[in-house]
């Protein structure tokens, strides 16, 4: 895999910038939450979908892969793109695949889309404590894409509290990094929320009685520097993708690409999900009321 790609200063420049910000944060209405829903064009063909982002993107877990083999259950067609660099924000994302990128964003589809949806995940940094820079850096690749997909569906990847859940500054990080993401998809024409930190922090809650801790370790989410998301948070996030984009339950796949362990020579493989996931329903359950 490529944990050792990812840069360890993460940590250092998060905390630094995240301790000097207001401990209070307003909460969000409920009409607030559920105000903005992104309409994607009416694709000819199989429509196409592209994720930007970094290691929350791919890392133990792939949402590229697993959201490409829900969709393969399911009987939806789904041609996939990413933009993946660890550690970085969009920028940066930019600036090391630009001229993929560019080759991309100047493809056309016959339909005047050629993509149809895009994942957005900025870095943690960044999405907590860079209001302005969040914004300017969805609206430098948002206008990229638009250039040749103009009404393109989207979707802003609400980041998870980057502590514990049992560290005292969780609540205050998990409510500042969702109040950003609003923000940003209030700017973003034609946009929307992905809700994994909402839907990660339902899990951590008990939400459908799923119990996080599995023999006194997080089952959802490990790391030193940052925390990454685990076979059950990429199971869980997989099924909040597609009932987000597609707006219903998905049939899950009794077979899914998922990590075999959270060390440096471990990789990625399909396993079968009874074995592979602590509590599959509760996930899918909770994945469903955040879409």
């Amino acid at each position: 895999m490529k944990k050792h790609i990812l840069l360890f200063g993460i940590a250092a420049i998060l905390f630094t910038s995240c301790k000097d910000k207001s401990a209070t944060t307003e909460n969000l209405t409920s009409s607030e939450e559920t105000s903005s829903k992104p309409k994607a064009p009416k694709a000819e063909g199989t429509p196409r979908i592209l994720f930007i982002g970094n290691s929350h993107t791919e890392f133990f877990v792939s949402s590229p892969i697993i959201f490409g083999e829900i969709c393969k259950a399911n009987n939806q067609p789904m041609n996939i793109d990413q933009l993946v660099t660890m550690g970085v924000s969009i920028e940066k994302i930019y600036d090391d695949h630009v001229s993929e990128a560019e080759a991309n964003f100047a493809k056309t589809d016959k339909d005047g889309n050629y993509y149809d949806y895009v994942i957005l995940q900025e870095s943690t940094p960044v999405a907590l404590a860079e209001l302005d820079q969040y914004k300017t850096n969805v609206k430098m690749i948002v206008d990229k894409i638009r250039k040749n997909s103009p009404d393109v569906a989207v979707y802003i990847y609400e980041a998870m509290s980057p502590t514990p859940f049992t560290d005292s500054d969780y609540k205050e990080y998990y409510d500042e990094i969702r109040k950003n993401a609003f923000e940003v998809v209030k700017s973003t024409k034609n946009s929307g929320l992905l809700r994994v930190g909402d839907a990660v922090n339902d899990a951590y809650n008990g939400k459908s009685n799923y119990k996080y801790l599995v023999g006194n370790k997080d089952n959802l989410r490990y790391g030193e520097n940052t925390l990454h998301l685990l076979n059950d948070g990429g199971y869980m996030q997989g099924a909040l993708l597609f009932a987000t984009i597609f707006d219903k339950k998905p049939i899950m796949p009794k077979e899914l690409t998922l990590s075999t362990g959270t060390g440096d020579n471990d990789d990625m493989k399909k396993q079968e999900v009874s074995k592979a996931i602590s509590n599959a329903k509760a996930l899918e359950e909770i994945a469903f009321s955040n879409r």
